[in-house]
């Protein structure tokens, strides 16, 4: 999707539990807003005060807390109300949103999981959220190495990497698949090299993504 003049621009990021997105979430968006740019830095489940109350219900406690299909109506219902109160706003009014997961994450964590439930997740998507980000970028990672970085972290929210590395293993190539099904908005980039090396491309995706013609090199 190109954004049109008056709009501003979607940006997402994805990948498995420590691929290190959600820094460079962050960097870009620090790189955007010294340039003079207006951005929103925000992520999922979350980005909404009603969004985060169901972040904490999905993302802490035991693995078997839910099915998949209440996890997909869960994410499903933080996202419309992220959309309403966050994402729409600020792309009407012109200004760069930085999104820390999307509805690609729902596609693979539970449309992939445990179970074939895509066509449901994008059954929900298509009635509930009906848009796709303008660029999505996918920072790959070595399974093993992201999950020991997650669990590094010893945060309350470790729900889905208590799945263990078989979890990890078919998420990654869940998210490659998905980005060949969705080339015109997918960037892949590998997430094992230095933090900055990586950060420099994720810029120069962006950068292209907001150049006049709008799309993504």
């Amino acid at each position: 999707m190109t954004p049109g003049p008056e709009r501003g621009l979607f940006i997402t990021f994805e990948g498995i539990d420590g691929s290190g997105k959600s820094t460079q979430c962050r960097l870009l968006a620090e790189t955007l807003q010294a340039e003079g740019r207006e951005v929103v830095l925000t992520r999922e489940p979350g980005g909404s005060p009603g969004a985060e109350e169901i972040r904490r219900l999905v993302l802490e406690g035991d693995p078997d807390k839910w099915s998949a299909e209440t996890e997909i109506l869960l994410f499903t219902a933080a996202r419309r109300d992220h959309l309403e109160r966050t994402i729409e706003p600020a792309l009407v009014a012109g200004k760069v949103v930085i999104c820390d997961r999307f509805a690609d994450s729902t596609r693979m964590y539970q449309g992939l999981s445990r179970g074939d439930l895509r066509a449901t997740v994008d059954q929900l998507h298509d009635l509930m959220i009906g848009r796709e980000p303008d660029l999505t970028i996918l920072i790959d990672m070595d399974p093993a190495t992201g999950l020991s970085r997650a669990k590094g972290r010893q945060g309350t929210e470790e729900r889905f990497e208590d799945f263990g590395l078989s979890l990890q293993e078919k998420m990654r190539a869940g998210f490659l698949a998905l980005a060949q099904e969705f080339p015109d908005r997918f960037r892949v980039l590998d997430g094992d090299r230095a933090l900055d090396t990586v950060a420099q491309d994720v810029l120069s995706q962006a950068l292209a993504a907001l150049s006049p013609e709008g799309h993504p090199v």
